[in-house]
């Protein structure tokens, strides 16, 4: 192994901010330490400043990119939306009933189920099928989100549709 080798492998070795002084020894060998030698004319050695990376802690941002924009998580689904729901006018159900469709692209893979959440609550049992059936809603605002589930992992989660359920009311 040349003293270039052994040089390298003492700078990995050594703390960030140890300084390292390099001198001649006994033999008339360039020798390089952490510790001046006693007795012994020692110069400093100045060292190129490391390279670090820090980690970024969970739930930040990330960071913007040269357009100014932030960079989106990846996400498995490009699509994953709530649709058949009128937003802008009330959703007249008698009994509260009503089907809604679940936009996916791509389709579902593998172990994934879709689960509904109604105002913050899952509703129903999860399942594979994109059209859901909601039975006997309360009148009022409600407010719908889906999720693509991996056991209790959620993996990815629908913007949240808000709509009003009208029904009759009998006496």
């Amino acid at each position: 192994m040349g003293r270039g080798f052994l040089f390298i492998l003492l700078l990995i070795a050594l703390p960030a901010t140890a300084q390292i002084y390099k001198y001649t020894d006994a033999n008339g060998a360039t020798a390089y330490s952490n510790q001046p030698p006693d007795g012994v004319s020692a110069q400093p050695v100045d060292l190129p400043p490391l390279n670090s990376v820090e980690r970024q802690p969970a739930g930040e941002a990330a960071p913007a990119t040269d357009s100014g924009h932030k960079e989106q998580p990846y996400k498995t689904y490009e699509v994953l939306e709530i649709t058949g729901l009128p937003t802008t006018e009330a959703l007249r159900a008698n009994n509260g009933t009503f089907t809604i469709n679940v936009l996916i692209k791509p389709r579902l893979q593998g172990p994934h189920l879709l689960r509904l959440l109604l105002d913050g609550q899952p509703y129903g049992q999860p399942g594979n099928v994109p059209t859901l059936q909601l039975v006997n809603i309360d009148r009022g605002e409600h407010r719908l989100v889906v999720q693509v589930i991996d056991g209790e992992n959620v993996v990815q989660q629908s913007p949240a549709v808000t709509f009003t359920v009208q029904r009759v009311h009998k006496p």
